[in-house]
C-alpha cells in the first residue's frame, strides 16, 4: 500500500435499526483501527479494491448488507484527504450531513497536520489543474473550482479574522481571487461564486461578466481587492481594543484585577483602583517592578499594559506619601469594610453581572483555540488568548469568593457573606452559566474557606441543603457525570465549564496517535472537532430572554474584583479569624 492511500469505514455501522439490532447478539467487534471494516481507496486499482468486499466471508457479506455507500474518512495523506473532500462536495444549497461534517472536521483541524501555506498550495493546484488522475477532464473543470471556492468560503467563514492576520492566506486570497476574475469570462458560471467570494470580502461592487472580458483585465478591479488596505487596518484596530486583565498589586498577595484594553494608560488604570480601594486618586501612583527589582513610576499618559507591563513582573499600586514602600495598604479594617459591601448588592443582578462578563469573553472564544491549546502549536500565546482570558476569569472568580469571606472578621457577616455566595452560585446555575458557578462552588470549597466550622455551624439548614445539591453537580466520579446530564438538558445559549472542556479534547489527543503509519489519524481529529463544536452548540442563540438592570456600581464591582491569589496568605486570614483550637 502507498503512502496515498486513504482509510474509510461506514457510519452506518452504528446506526440504530432493527437490522443492525439483530446483529448484537453476535458480539461484532467494534469499529476500531484493528477490524476488518476499513477499506483501503488507492490512488491507483480502486476498483480492485472496492470489489475485494465481495469477496470476504459469509459474515462480513451479513455486515456489509447494512453498509450504504457512504465512507467517512479514517486516516490518509493531508493531500488525499483534501482531495477526497473535494470530490465529495456538493455544489447545492445544502451538503449531506456526512461531508458536511468532514468539510468541518477538516477546517478545523488541518493546522494540526499541515501548514496553512501547505493548504493554500493545495488548494490552489486543485483549483488550476488542467488533469484530474491523469485523464482530461474538461467538462468537469468549472466544477471542480466552484468546489475550490465554496471550500475557501467555509474556510473564511470559520476563521474570520484569523485568516487576516496570517500573510500566506491573505496572499492566497489574493491569487485566487485574480485567477477567478480571470476565469469568469470562460467559464461564466463562475460569476455566482465570484460575487459570493466579493461578498464575504466584503467587497460591494457588482460587475457583469463583460467586465471580465481579457480586453478588461482586471487592473483596476484588482486595485480595489486591497487586502493589505482593507485588513491589516482592521486588524490594528482590533489590536488596539483587544482587552486582556490587568492585575495591579496592592499588598504583596492581593490585587485588583482591571479588564482594560492594551492601549489604556497609566491613569485610565489607576483611576479604576483609586475607586476600587476607595482612595483618592491624586495621592496614588503606579509602579513597575520588574523580576530583577527595578521600579520604575509610570506616568499617567503612560501605555501601562502594552509597554511597562510586558517588561515588568508586577505593577503597584502605592501612596505618593510613601514612595518607599510598595505595601502601604495591609489587610486591616478598612479592607474588611470593602468586602461587606457584596451584602447590600441583588444576588439576582450579580450573578447577571458575572454572566453578562463571562458571555462577553466566552463568545469570542473561537473554536480553533482549543486546538492550539492541546497541541500547543507554535507555542504561541497569541492564538489562545481570549481562551486563557475566560480560564484566568474563572481562576480569579474561584479566589475571589475566598477573599470576601477571610476579609470578613466578624462572624454573622461572615455567615451572611457564605449564604449570599450560595445563592449567587445557584443563580448562576438558574442563568446557564456553568462557568462561574464551578467557580464559586469551589471558592467555597477552598481549604481556607470550608476550615471555618465556626461559621459554617450557623448556615441554616436550608442553606446547607442548597449547598449539597449544588455541590453535587461538581462530583467528578463517573467523569463528571452529573455535570454532564445537568448541561445536556440545558437549552443554548450557555456557558460551560471551560476546564473540564480543555480536559475531554486533552484527554482524546493524549489517548490516540496523530498520525498512523505516516498518515493522519483523521478519525481522532473528528473526535476533537465534534468536542470543540460544543462552543458553537453553547452559542447557538443569545441571552434575550435574561434582560438585566442599569447598575453601574454593581457592573464595575464584578469587572473589577479584588483578590488574593496566594494560598498561604489565605491561610493566615483563615487563621486569624477562626484560630486552631
Amino acid at each position: 500500500m502507498g503512502s496515498s492511500r486513504l482509510r474509510v469505514f461506514d457510519p452506518h455501522l452504528e446506526r440504530k435499526d432493527p437490522a443492525a439490532a439483530a446483529l448484537a447478539d453476535r458480539e461484532l467487534p467494534l469499529p476500531t483501527f484493528d477490524v476488518p471494516y476499513f477499506k483501503y481507496i488507492d490512488e491507483e486499482d480502486e476498483d480492485e479494491e472496492w470489489s475485494s468486499r465481495s469477496q470476504s466471508s459469509t459474515e462480513e457479506d451479513s455486515v456489509d448488507s447494512l453498509l450504504s455507500d457512504r465512507y467517512v474518512v479514517v486516516s490518509g495523506t493531508p493531500e488525499k484527504i483534501l482531495e477526497h473532500l473535494l470530490n465529495d462536495l456538493h455544489l447545492e444549497e445544502v451538503q449531506d450531513k456526512e461531508t458536511e461534517t468532514l468539510l468541518d472536521d477538516f477546517l478545523l483541524t488541518y493546522t494540526v497536520f499541515m501548514t496553512t501555506d501547505d493548504l493554500c498550495q493545495a488548494l490552489l493546484r486543485h483549483y488550476s489543474a488542467k488533469k484530474y488522475q491523469g485523464k482530461e477532464e474538461n467538462s468537469d473543470v468549472p466544477c471542480r473550482k466552484r468546489k475550490v471556492l465554496h471550500l475557501v468560503s467555509q474556510w473564511i467563514a470559520l476563521y474570520k479574522d484569523w485568516l487576516h492576520e496570517d500573510e500566506h492566506s491573505k496572499m492566497f486570497l489574493k491569487t485566487i481571487y485574480r485567477n477567478v476574475l480571470d476565469d469568469v469570462y470562460e467559464y461564466p458560471i463562475l460569476e455566482k461564486e465570484l460575487k459570493e467570494f466579493q461578498k464575504i470580502l466584503g467587497m460591494h461592487r457588482r460587475h457583469t461578466v463583460d467586465e471580465y472580458s481579457p480586453q478588461r483585465k482586471n487592473k483596476a478591479l484588482f486595485h480595489q481587492f486591497s487586502l493589505k488596505e482593507n485588513w491589516l487596518q482592521h486588524r490594528g484596530t482590533v489590536t488596539e481594543s483587544e482587552e486582556i486583565f490587568c492585575h495591579v498589586y496592592i499588598t504583596e498577595h492581593s490585587y485588583v484585577s482591571v479588564k482594560a484594553t492594551v492601549s489604556s494608560t497609566a491613569q485610565e488604570i489607576l483611576r479604576v483602583v483609586a475607586e476600587k480601594i476607595q482612595h483618592a486618586e491624586d495621592d496614588l501612583a503606579l509602579v513597575a517592578v520588574t523580576f530583577s527589582g527595578e521600579k520604575h513610576e509610570l506616568q499617567p499618559n503612560n501605555l501601562a499594559i502594552s509597554k511597562s507591563l510586558d517588561a515588568s513582573g508586577r505593577i503597584y499600586v502605592y501612596r505618593k506619601d510613601l514612595a518607599d514602600t510598595l505595601n502601604p495598604f495591609a489587610e486591616n479594617e478598612e479592607s474588611q469594610q470593602r468586602s461587606i459591601r457584596i451584602l447590600g448588592m441583588n444576588t439576582w443582578d450579580l450573578a447577571l453581572e458575572l454572566m453578562n462578563f463571562d458571555w462577553s469573553l466566552f463568545s469570542s472564544i473561537h473554536e480553533q483555540e482549543l486546538i492550539y491549546f492541546t497541541f500547543s502549536r507554535q507555542g504561541s500565546g497569541e492564538h489562545t488568548a481570549n481562551l486563557s482570558l475566560l480560564l484566568q476569569r474563572c481562576n480569579e472568580v474561584q479566589l475571589w469568593v475566598a477573599t470576601e469571606i477571610l476579609l470578613c472578621s466578624p462572624l454573622g457577616k461572615r455567615v451572611q457573606l457564605v449564604k449570599k455566595f450560595i445563592k449567587i452560585a445557584a443563580h448562576c446555575k438558574a442563568q446557564r452559566n456553568l462557568n462561574s458557578f464551578f467557580a464559586i462552588v469551589m471558592g467555597l470549597n477552598t481549604a481556607s474557606v470550608s476550615r471555618l466550622s465556626q461559621t459554617w455551624e450557623k448556615i441554616p439548614g436550608k442553606f446547607k441543603k442548597l449547598f449539597s445539591e449544588l455541590e453535587s453537580l461538581t462530583d467528578p466520579s463517573l467523569n463528571h457525570k452529573a455535570y454532564r446530564d445537568a448541561f445536556k438538558k440545558m437549552k443554548p445559549p450557555k456557558i460551560p465549564f471551560m476546564p473540564l472542556l480543555l480536559k475531554d479534547v486533552t484527554f482524546i489527543h493524549e489517548g490516540n496517535k496523530t498520525f498512523l503509519d505516516n498518515l493522519v489519524n483523521f478519525e481522532k481529529l473528528h473526535m476533537i472537532a465534534d468536542t470543540v463544536r460544543t462552543l458553537r452548540h453553547c452559542r447557538t442563540n443569545q441571552f434575550g430572554d435574561i434582560c438585566p438592570k442599569e447598575h453601574p456600581e454593581l457592573k464595575s464591582y464584578v469587572h473589577h474584583l479584588y483578590v488574593i491569589d496566594s494560598q498561604q496568605a489565605l491561610f493566615e486570614l483563615s487563621h486569624r479569624i477562626e484560630p486552631r483550637v
